[in-house]
């Protein structure tokens, strides 16, 4: 750890000479493809080696997890990180082939109707409204030719849950709200109470749909109304490359791998800290969402559980996006207990962008939130 922090330190300094902050030197390091950067010093929480963190295990009880496809809490690996306050890293918490469900529904839930997603900046409703049915065949039988064209989930960048982000402003408002999925919500439940923090309440979420060329920019995630409540992040699919910095953009930032099934919970110091993803990786072997299977139940819990089977035919269609693609699934909660929307919203809240080929450079200005 010693080491790395000092090869990253060593590299902000040589970096400094040229007037661009650290984190933004960091990240064009990461991003490059000619040479390609050294990995070497990037944290891989799968391989252990760092500082595992205490949970609560009375928080979620076996059955509670295993509705949700969670493992036992116990054999949960939570980490935390020296200089970080209230951030946690879990790797991997679900339970074998559960993964399934939760892709699924971010790709064939999710994206409908009342959800709002980029393809609405240039589409009418009825035209996404069945965006995974109107991709199915393309995915499972792939053009030939390289210039056929693209389906709509392969188009799709984002959707926002629950209240709708505001790319524009950088703000939410109490006009600009659908239900938020119940799934999604019990989830995420579960998984803040074990971190210590069992009242918290999924008001909002937005999904990113990475492609290997994509990389989310250096922002802050601050838009909430309060602070106070952690931020949760789920990986999916192909893995990434993760950077944490500071409160400051020249604060040198720390790199890590986020591999599917990977989850992070930043609260406390660490909820505003500066982030980015600056590449996206071919998953490592035994990482991969595509090697799953469709979702097995526990026999018990087939009445009652959030988690449902994944059909073969929805799985095919799954892992042929995965090939190539990652999910990310940020949850927040917006407003604090007795807490309102002010009359007139403020839009001083720092984001950045998720930009990849085709649709970055079409529209530079669209946003994206980690």
């Amino acid at each position: 750890r010693k080491k790395r922090s000092y090869v990253m330190a060593k590299m902000a300094a040589s970096l400094a000479g040229s007037g661009e902050d650290a984190f933004r030197r960091i990240f064009k390091f990461y991003k490059g493809r000619q040479p390609p950067p050294d990995f070497s010093d990037v944290i891989d929480f799968s391989k252990c080696g760092q500082i595992p963190t205490k949970l609560n295990p009375a928080a979620v009880s076996d059955v509670e997890g295993a509705r949700v496809g969670l493992r036992p809490l116990r054999d949960w690996r939570a980490f935390s990180l020296q200089g970080y306050p209230g951030f946690i890293f879990i790797s991997n918490p679900f339970r074998m082939d559960c993964q399934a469900f939760w892709i699924r529904q971010c790709l064939k839930t999710y994206t409908q109707k009342p959800n709002v997603c980029n393809l609405d900046l240039h589409m009418s409703p009825s035209d996404t409204q069945d965006i995974w049915g109107k991709s199915v065949h393309g995915l499972r039988f792939p053009p030939s030719g390289k210039g056929e064209p693209k389906t709509l989930l392969e188009r799709l960048r984002w959707v926002t849950l629950g209240y709708h982000y505001n790319w524009d402003t950088k703000t939410y408002s109490a006009s600009h709200h659908t239900p938020f999925p119940a799934d999604l919500h019990s989830l995420s439940l579960h998984i803040t109470a074990a971190c210590g923090f069992p009242e918290f309440n999924a008001q909002a979420g937005i999904l990113n749909y990475y492609h290997s060329d994509s990389s989310l920019g250096i922002h802050v995630d601050e838009s909430e109304l309060d602070h106070s409540c952690p931020l949760l992040s789920f990986s999916f699919g192909q893995s990434a490359i993760f950077l944490l910095g500071g409160i400051r953009r020249q604060d040198s930032p720390i790199a890590m791998y986020m591999h599917s099934g990977d989850v992070m919970v930043m609260s406390g110091q660490s909820r505003l800290l500066y982030h980015a993803v600056p590449r996206i990786l071919p998953a490592l072997w035994g990482h991969t969402a595509e090697k799953m299977e469709a979702c097995s139940l526990v026999p018990s819990l087939q009445d009652t559980t959030v988690v449902e089977p994944v059909s073969q035919e929805d799985w095919m269609v799954c892992s042929r996006y995965l090939q190539s693609s990652r999910l990310n699934v940020t949850v927040r909660q917006v407003l604090g207990p007795g807490q309102c929307f002010p009359e007139t919203p403020s839009s001083h809240q720092r984001t950045d962008k998720i930009t990849d080929g085709e649709y970055g450079k079409r529209k530079r200005s669209s946003s994206c939130d980690c």
